[in-house]
């Protein structure tokens, strides 16, 4: 299918599928973010509220060129921002006033962090009785460990993901990237639209907990279960536990990466590096047989594809109708004609004037096309118009500033 076919019914006056909904985000670090990022990408009126004096995420590197830093486009795009200081009841007031006209409530602070300050679920729920309170913390709102503090490598850990990751003999080693974060803002946005549908379809709001350890044990591939009947797990490196020969393999010029299931592919396989009789080796012709003798026939791809390069290797497994990808680095990635087509990078305007390529939305939808609308705000910068949609006078707004309660 060409883009253009696929797009060809879509609408321009629209968000994204969420328009129309709006979303209260009084979140932090990554986890919260991201959920409220997905929502936001998807066409939801999103309203990030921030602590007056707020200066965003500054985790380094920042975007060649700009002082902003990498992570506050990326996560915080596509959001309105507000700055109302919560620790402060006339702030606890603008705050809730401000939910009352909002479906769903987006935190991810410490476990009675927000009821402590009165903008829990239960002070929410008062002024907004159908509200859906979505709830991301590292070990959920219950439970023996609950109330201690939770960070991405943290829930890796206890989990017992990061046990497996890594080299065969080597030390665990976490994800490269913000994974259960990731994972935990998605859960975490997926959760709130199932609430919301709730909602609408019987009036009724409710608290929502989400946490980073279940949700990285939920992405497990069932291995918790393993775990609690003693089965097997090992660590696999670049292998599969489940498949041979499936592996990182390196060639003259980098790696590719080849993953084999089927019987058929690899009788394929062994034509492509000129041993087809290996295809009818009766001791390696079933994927049960190749894991027996798994050191044996990983080497034997191995061996072929360490004298070639990688576009000869990925041409003619390609051709054979086996998977087999480059191993990218991000900055190949960025380059590569098939991501930009997939618009995976979307040119965006910064406030400073400078355009940066920023990530785009992974789903893709034909009618409602989601997208990058624009980039992260200066926080609090649309404290103004926010609190003057919600009814706010100038005098009051004037008198909020004056007393710091407002950015």
């Amino acid at each position: 299918m060409e883009k253009e076919d696929f797009f060809s019914d879509a609408r321009n006056d629209l968000s994204g599928p969420l328009a129309g909904v709006r979303i209260v985000d009084a979140t932090t670090a990554w986890a919260g973010p991201m959920a409220s990022c997905l929502l936001a990408d998807y066409g939801a009126d999103v309203i990030r509220v921030v602590p007056p004096g707020d200066t965003g995420i500054l985790w380094p590197p920042m975007l060649p060129g700009t002082e902003r830093s990498f992570a506050e486009d990326t996560v915080n795009r596509n959001k309105r921002s507000i700055g109302i200081d919560l620790r402060r009841p006339p702030g606890v007031e603008m705050f809730l006033q401000l939910v009352a006209t909002a479906d769903m409530v987006v935190e991810n602070f410490k476990p009675g962090t927000l009821d402590d300050w009165g903008v829990g679920y239960r002070q929410c729920r008062e002024v907004k009785p159908d509200i859906v309170y979505l709830s991301i913390s590292g070990y959920g709102q219950f439970g023996p460990e609950s109330a201690r503090p939770g960070y991405d490598p943290g829930a890796l850990a206890y989990s017992g993901w990061m046990a497996l990751n890594g080299e065969i003999n080597g030390p665990p080693v976490k994800a490269p990237t913000f994974l259960a974060d990731d994972l935990s803002g998605l859960h975490a946005a997926v959760a709130g639209l199932s609430a919301l549908h709730h909602r609408d379809a019987t009036g009724e709001g409710q608290h929502v907990d989400v946490a980073l350890l279940d949700s990285i044990i939920y992405q497990s591939n069932g291995y918790l279960t393993l775990g609690a009947l003693d089965g097997p797990l090992d660590r696999w490196g670049s292998q599969v536990r489940v498949c041979a020969p499936t592996n990182c393999y390196e060639c003259v010029d980098g790696y590719v990466y080849l993953a084999l299931i089927l019987d058929s592919h690899w009788v394929r396989l062994c034509d492509v590096i000129g041993q087809p009789e290996l295809g009818k080796d009766p001791r390696v012709s079933t994927n049960n047989g190749r894991l027996e003798n798994r050191e044996e026939v990983d080497r034997v791809v191995a061996e072929w594809c360490l004298t070639r390069s990688k576009e000869n290797v990925i041409s003619l497994i390609d051709e054979a109708g086996i998977v087999v990808a480059p191993v990218n680095t991000f900055a190949e990635a960025a380059r590569d004609p098939h991501i930009l087509d997939r618009d995976m990078l979307q040119n965006t305007v910064l406030p400073t004037g400078e355009s940066v390529p920023l990530t785009g939305p992974a789903a893709k939808f034909s009618r409602t096309p989601a997208r990058v609308r624009h980039c992260a705000p200066i926080p609090a910068a649309d404290t103004d118009l926010i609190l003057t949609e919600i009814g706010v006078s100038r005098r009051q707004l004037d008198q909020l500033r004056e007393a710091g309660i407002v950015g």
